[in-house]
């Protein structure tokens, strides 16, 4: 089975429609959507519509939870608080109730856990270093996790009887084998808000009969996004930071 593996769409459809455009060119089977499908970007109704046409095994994000007043707005900084005030009000019943619908813990699918932070504290860790990802290789019992939340591509790798992790930065376009006897945490980037000073969206093909993960960009006009933020009111400082990647 081939899955595309997203995360992180952050309200931005122009990127979601460029990966999907994109990772169609290569087919997949199944659609893996690792959380924070809105927060930041313009567009959350259209993009939540996208995920749930997709019928994507879904987890539920910080900016999900956020929207959804399960989180204490004061956690997020001001920029990311009034985006997320603002898409309280662009987002329909139908969609906010998708979104409360989707689980807090992680997802079990065969061999792979899914979760947004991180299987220790699923909505709100981030895992950027070795310490803490060899912290959590004890809380999942499945070969891998797949996680989102960090906005940056990356392979935190543990073979079997050593404690050791190493952290391997994939290249894109190039499948990466996921070997028997490697526990590992995978990260696809995001494909709304990528942080790695790649302004292109990110995502990731995982293929479970060849065991490989393969790391995957994709351009996507900026500009319209920023566009339709301006006039949305959206911060300045959000919409600016897209052109960077950061």
């Amino acid at each position: 089975m081939r899955v595309l593996v997203i995360s992180d769409v952050h309200a931005n459809q122009a990127a979601l429609e460029a990966v999907l455009e994109d990772a169609g060119k290569v087919g997949y089977d199944a659609v893996w959507c690792l959380g924070d499908t809105v927060g930041y970007g313009p567009e959350p109704d259209a993009c939540v519509n996208r995920v749930r046409l997709l019928d994507a095994a879904t987890v539920v994000g910080n900016h999900d939870w956020a929207v959804l007043g399960h989180m204490d707005l004061e956690d997020f900084n001001p920029e990311a608080r009034r985006a997320v005030e603002w898409t309280r009000e662009h987002l329909n019943a139908e969609n906010l109730a998708w979104l409360s619908g989707l689980p807090s813990q992680p997802l079990v699918n065969g061999e792979f856990t899914l979760t947004h932070g991180s299987p220790r504290d699923p909505v709100w860790e981030y895992i950027l270093y070795p310490s803490t990802a060899r912290a959590n290789f004890e809380h999942f019992a499945t070969a891998f996790c797949l996680v989102g939340h960090t906005h940056v591509p990356a392979l935190y790798i543990q073979q079997e009887g050593d404690s050791t992790v190493r952290v391997l930065a994939p290249v894109v376009g190039r499948p990466i084998e996921i070997r028997d006897g490697w526990r590992l945490i995978l990260n696809p980037g995001s494909v709304g808000q990528p942080r790695d000073s790649d302004p292109r969206a990110a995502y990731a093909i995982l293929d479970t009969a060849a065991a490989t993960w393969e790391a995957r960009r994709v351009p996507y006009p900026i500009e319209v996004t920023q566009a339709h933020m301006r006039a949305a009111g959206l911060p300045e400082r959000l919409i600016n930071r897209l052109t960077f990647g950061w």
